[in-house]
């Protein structure tokens, strides 16, 4: 059932703050002196077209602000769905984009934190889109409607339905009794660490300012966007990478993780299951990969080749897609590595995609309780996250995400596969579709770290597109668009 003055009130208050956070961009052409007619331009226009868009719908809040589940999920998927549009004006009116299907492609990949690109020659493109860019994953990574939710100055308990849908992994749960200060907890925290990884990447003499935000915007959303054509490797720097790779780790873990240590339960914060399990999956990836590199002679030596697969296991496995080598010239045991490090992703409650550690956890103590369910019959078997038994319900959720992924993966295969005939093969359709609806980036051959998604068809970017919201809203959202009964007005 469907609240129409509710959303268009929300959806109102995110064209206005779209709004005010690309004034960032748009004050920067000035400051770099960019070609005002293009860039500048394309930020104004926009700028404009949001507050006139927004304001009218936000002048009196609605007196019923009761939104419904469905309400919420479909809300949240129209919000992301505007935000999208949206940025992608500034790319295509600037003309650095000149294909709008490019720059819808290329802001649903921004904001979904997912960092595959179109773009071919990066490093010539204005700072302020560069900027814009990897902006767009540090508002998509927290989420804008938490955001939204954090400003308010009163919630009703309806709105926890919007970060219900926003929020991903298999259960959502309220840090503190209210849900704005939740809401401002997350995004404190998230602020705190990206700015924490600014200052490690500044004192580096290879990075100034402007490269130090850009980069740790974009690990922050975990998205992998960046303002050099081969990512982290043009500066060759271990201390960078280490940098990096630290805070990739980090924010791919669960942010309640933070909150804990905030509040001094350190001990409550280590006895995180689905912690401990993250970072015992990125050691065993990083030492195969390491022993595999070292093998095969890829490198000069095993620590040279433990500081490379340490980076490329936490970029993929936190989805953030950031590169320091091309993996494509690695032994198929990497390759395999990575692609199961790209389906796993990091922890629920973070900025990560993929399926995320918990649900894996939950499905692999699943199978066993149902395999020694068959055993004995009579026995009773529950299954346990933190020592804390799980209801029925979380179960069957998980089991049911789990068959909407696998049904989601095989469509979007078999729609890329038929539009993309000619030009490239089943396995990097395969690693095209899976790292788009994982969200994190680089997939094998043609679409790897040092290469773009330009060559795709219109069709095969839509498609991708839709992916890449799917994989970021957990399917849901937009399934809901297109259930009728949805729609139905409350």
């Amino acid at each position: 059932m469907m609240n129409y003055r509710m959303t268009s009130y929300i959806l109102g208050s995110i064209a206005v703050i779209t709004a005010g956070l690309m004034l960032i961009p748009f004050l920067m052409t000035f400051g770099y002196g960019e070609d005002l007619s293009s860039t500048a331009l394309g930020f104004g226009v926009t700028i404009a077209i949001l507050l006139a868009a927004g304001i009218p719908f936000i002048v009196k809040k609605p007196k019923n602000t009761h939104i419904t589940s469905s309400c919420g999920f479909v809300t949240v998927a129209l919000a992301w769905i505007l935000m999208s549009i949206a940025g992608a004006l500034p790319l295509c009116i600037s003309r650095v984009i000149p294909n709008f299907i490019d720059c819808i492609f290329e802001m649903v990949s921004g904001f979904t934190t997912t960092g595959a690109t179109i773009m071919t020659n990066i490093d010539a493109a204005p700072k302020s889109i560069l900027f814009w860019r990897s902006m767009t994953h540090w508002i998509g990574g927290m989420g804008i409607l938490v955001f939204v939710v954090a400003l308010l100055p009163k919630t009703g308990p309806a709105i926890v339905h919007l970060m219900k849908a926003e929020v991903p992994g298999p259960e959502f749960g309220k840090l503190v009794s209210k849900l704005r200060f939740t809401a401002r907890i997350l995004y404190c925290i998230y602020l705190a660490l990206t700015v924490l990884q600014v200052i490690f990447l500044v004192a580096s003499p290879k990075m100034d300012l402007y490269d130090a935000v850009v980069f740790s915007m974009s690990t922050a959303g975990t998205g992998g966007f960046s303002n050099r054509g081969i990512s982290v490797a043009y500066y060759d720097s271990v201390y960078i990478d280490v940098v990096i790779t630290v805070f990739m780790m980090l924010f791919a873990a669960n942010f309640n993780v933070f909150y804990f240590i905030l509040i001094g339960r350190v001990s409550a914060a280590l006895r995180s299951e689905e912690f401990r399990t993250m970072f015992i999956i990125f050691g065993v990836a990083t030492l195969l990969m390491t022993v595999s590199l070292t093998v095969y002679d890829i490198y000069d030596n095993f620590w040279e080749s433990l500081r490379y697969a340490a980076f490329q296991a936490a970029s993929v496995m936190s989805t953030t897609g950031f590169a320091t080598a091309d993996f494509n010239t690695w032994p198929t045991l990497c390759h395999v590595v990575l692609l199961a490090l790209m389906f796993i992703g990091g922890s629920a409650g973070s900025t990560a995609g993929g399926l995320k550690v918990s649900r894996i956890v939950i499905g692999a103590k699943s199978a066993v309780a149902g395999v020694r369910k068959v055993y004995s019959p009579r026995g009773v078997f529950p299954v346990k996250l933190d020592g804390r038994p799980l209801s029925d319900e979380l179960r069957t959720s998980v089991g049911h995400y789990f068959i909407g992924y696998f049904l989601v993966t095989v469509i979007s295969l078999v729609l890329i596969s038929l539009a993309e005939v000619d030009s490239v093969g089943l396995v990097e359709n395969f690693s095209a579709v899976a790292t788009c609806i994982n969200n994190v980036g680089p997939g094998l051959g043609s679409f790897g770290p040092m290469y773009s998604f330009a060559h795709l068809t219109g069709f095969s970017k839509i498609v991708l597109s839709f992916t890449m919201l799917m994989g970021r809203l957990e399917i849901i959202p937009i399934l809901l668009l297109f259930y009728p009964k949805a729609w139905s007005k409350a």
